[in-house]
């Protein structure tokens, strides 16, 4: 693979980046506040009753802005983390590739999209992390103005209290084994059926013809089919990541997963599902297109 294909990927994977990140960052806000709001007290009712419920009291409270909370971070590290995720896997199709321009396979593609992942989860760990602390902390303060409580002030001020009082840079990738969960499979899945849905829609053609329409629909159900296929392992990570490091509920990804299963049944993984789906068919969409119009514009 020439220098120039990885610069390619490196280009158009960022675009990309940004293109998801403006177009769906509001809805995974408030997904991670769903999924992180306390357990009520019984007889209580939640702190939020649903996403437009989220939506409103975040608005109320924080103005529009508050729904762009916590973007600092995926913003800053958004277009490496796509970058990283096209190029590993343009690098593994490469390899797969039985003769130059041949078209990989479906099952071709899951095998790059797992490859991808792996990578990606490295990268993408520190920065969920500090994503979700900024993003749940005003559903996890105890104070009823919640002007007082604020913990972090910023991105860089979640960084440093954790490398600082959380076991130093172990404390970044908490997290980690439920993003490599989710990353692997979820981008399997979803650039199996990105070809799978880009190769019906050309019908038995090249789909390097298909129309900016096709683009956006293969793009936006592939990112639907990231989060059918890995939900609960993401409720399972944004726990554990806005967990308390001195006095912990979850000793681990199980123990996450089998409290919230006793506490409020499946249902529990599957709080803030909504704003995750909602999300990713146009976020991705918007992803894919931009990869795609980027590349091709690059030559």
């Amino acid at each position: 693979m020439k220098m120039g294909d990885v610069a390619k990927d490196l280009t158009a994977g960022t675009v990309g980046g940004a293109a998801q990140l403006i177009c769906g960052h509001p809805f995974d806000t408030i997904k991670v506040k769903l999924q992180s709001q306390p357990t009520p007290l019984p007889g209580q009712p939640p702190k939020f009753a649903g996403a437009i419920d989220a939506v409103k009291q975040t608005i109320a409270a924080e103005g529009p802005r508050g729904l762009y909370k916590g973007m600092g971070a995926p913003l800053a590290t958004v277009a490496a983390l796509n970058a990283v995720l096209f190029t590993v896997r343009g690098q593994m199709e490469a390899l797969l590739r039985s003769a130059p321009g041949v078209p990989l396979t479906v099952n071709q593609q899951v095998v790059c999209g797992a490859g991808a992942g792996v990578a990606v989860s490295i990268l993408a760990c520190p920065t969920e992390l500090i994503k979700c602390r900024l993003q749940a902390q005003s559903s996890l303060l105890t104070s009823g103005s919640g002007a007082t409580a604020v913990k972090y002030s910023g991105p860089m001020d979640v960084a440093r209290q954790v490398l600082k009082s959380e076991g130093g840079p172990r404390g970044l990738f908490k997290g980690l084994v439920p993003t490599m969960a989710r990353e692997v499979p979820g981008n399997a899945a979803m650039f199996g059926v990105y070809e799978a849905l880009k190769q019906y829609l050309a019908g038995g053609q090249d789909t390097s013809s298909l129309g900016r329409g096709s683009l956006i629909l293969a793009g936006g159900l592939a990112g639907a089919s990231f989060w059918v296929s890995v939900y609960p392992t993401d409720v399972v990570k944004s726990v554990l990541q806005v967990d308390e490091y001195k006095n912990p509920k979850f000793s681990g990804s199980i123990d996450a997963f089998r409290k919230i299963l006793k506490a409020e049944g499946v249902k529990g993984l599957y709080k803030g599902f909504g704003p995750a789906m909602a999300r990713s068919v146009p976020a991705n969409a918007a992803c894919f297109l931009a990869y795609e119009v980027t590349r091709s514009s690059l030559g």
